[in-house]
This record gives C-alpha cells, sequence and structure tokens, in this order.
C-alpha cells in the first residue's frame, strides 16, 4: 500500500506542473483558441473560394438538414470565437488576475468559467445568425457563396450604421472599455459567479457587435478580407478610448455608403 504521506510529498511532474500554471487558461483562451478558431476560418474561406471540394463543399447543398444546419451554426460559433474572444482579453487578464487572489487555489476554473459564459453568448448569437442565413438564402436574397445583391447589402449596411449611433451602442462600447469598472460592477464569488459574469460580458459584447456583425452578409460571410478588417475594426472599438467616437464616424460611413449603393 503507497504511504499517504509519502504520496502527497511526491514532486509534481513537468506536465502536472504545466496543468496547474496559473497562467495556462489564458494561453489557451487568448492564444491557442483563436489561433485553432483563425486556421479553421482560414481553410473554409480558401476552399470556398478555391476548388470548393474540401471544407466548405457542404455547404453547397440545397437540402439543409439538421446535420448541414448544426455544421452552419459550427461555422458561425467558431467564427464568432476567433473574432471576439481576442477582445475580451483585458478583462478576461483583469479577471484571472484577481481570481487568482480571492480563490483559496489558483482560479484556473474560474478563468474557464467566464471565458466559457462569455462564448456561450456569442454561440447563442450564431443561433440568430444561422436563422438569419437561412431565410436570406430561402428568400433567395443570398447566393451560395453567401453573399447578398447590393440592395440587400445597402440596408445591411444603413442598419449597421444607425446602431453605431445609438445609445445603446454607447453604453455597451462604454462598457466594454473599462474591464476594471465592469469588474467592479459584477463581481461575483466561484466558479458559477464567473460563468454569470462571463454571460454578462459577453450580452455587453453582443450589443456592441451585432450590427457589425451583418457587415458579413454584405461582403461575404467568409470573405477573408471582411472578417479581419471586423475582427480589426471591434479591437479597436472596445481596447482603445477612442471606441465611442469610432463608432459614430463609422455609423456615418456606413449609412453614407449604403445610401449610395441604393442609388446606384
Amino acid at each position: 500500500m503507497v504511504d499517504i504521506a509519502q504520496a502527497s510529498d511526491r514532486q509534481p511532474t513537468a506536465l502536472e506542473e504545466a496543468v496547474a500554471h496559473p497562467r495556462l487558461p489564458l494561453i489557451v483562451l487568448l492564444i491557442l483558441f483563436p489561433l485553432v478558431c483563425w486556421i479553421w476560418i482560414i481553410v473554409l474561406a480558401r476552399d470556398m473560394y478555391g476548388p470548393m471540394n474540401g471544407a466548405s463543399a457542404w455547404m453547397m447543398t440545397m437540402a439543409w438538414d439538421a446535420r448541414h444546419i448544426m455544421l452552419l451554426w459550427a461555422m458561425w460559433a467558431v467564427m464568432m470565437a476567433g473574432m471576439m474572444l481576442p477582445s475580451a482579453a483585458p478583462t478576461l487578464l483583469l479577471y484571472g488576475a484577481a481570481a487568482r487572489r480571492n480563490a483559496a487555489a489558483s482560479g484556473i476554473g474560474q478563468i474557464y468559467a467566464m471565458a466559457g459564459g462569455y462564448l456561450l453568448v456569442w454561440a447563442l448569437f450564431s443561433v440568430a445568425a444561422t436563422a438569419l442565413q437561412r431565410i436570406l438564402a430561402t428568400q433567395l436574397l443570398l447566393t451560395p457563396m453567401m453573399e447578398t445583391g447590393s440592395a440587400v447589402g445597402a440596408g445591411l449596411l444603413v442598419i449597421a450604421g444607425i446602431y453605431q449611433l445609438t445609445p445603446l451602442k454607447a453604453i455597451c462600447v462604454s462598457t466594454c472599455q473599462s474591464p476594471l469598472g465592469f469588474l467592479m460592477r459584477h463581481w461575483r464569488r466561484g466558479t458559477a459567479g464567473a460563468l454569470r459574469m462571463g454571460i454578462q460580458h459577453g450580452a455587453y459584447c453582443v450589443g456592441c457587435c451585432w450590427a457589425l456583425m451583418l457587415l458579413l452578409f454584405a461582403g461575404g460571410v467568409m470573405n477573408l478580407g471582411v472578417i479581419a478588417a471586423l475582427t480589426a475594426f471591434v479591437a479597436f472599438e472596445k481596447l482603445t478610448p477612442y471606441g465611442v467616437q469610432g463608432a459614430r464616424v463609422s455609423g456615418a460611413l456606413l449609412i453614407a455608403s449604403g445610401v449610395w449603393m441604393f442609388s446606384r
């Protein structure tokens, strides 16, 4: 029989130390996981705008059964995770530091729980995006390449532009720009509290960015240029002190672009 005292005194292995390292969740969530998502997006996009005989072939089907709907949702969920999780880095980093100070252990589970709540909200948003895509496709307003016509695209530009100018947009941007303020207002203890905080932060993030995501339909859902541009602009809005002003300027430009497209 193994002596309990000897077992407790055993030095942890290198793997055990790595898994228990307090910074591991942040490396996984802010570097490795988004990287995997972006690799998947790039592979899918290159195939769609290339040979269309690989990962994107299933999107060319006209028979959208439950399996294909789930694949479409998975595409949106992975894309939203890759685009949005990096912009949540300041909040996750600050929460990770606070969780390590307040938790009896390293707080690793709480960090994963908060990120999980954040991603859960974007997964639910992906359900709505999937439904909208199927509606547009059913009404023949979306091509098999997942692009809208000029009239629908112009309408989406105007909708996104108007929302950029609303007070709700400004509130959501301001909240995303202030991780410390968010944590002070919404702090909850434990893993369940972390999950709830992640959901709340995700809700503000969706409130900040949902209209911008409509532009994926206008420019092409799997258009890498559009995806990268939106990711960069979302990061600008959420990570710089000029997010509210940037939203107003971009809103005016989007409305002007939509009106110009309508008048062509």
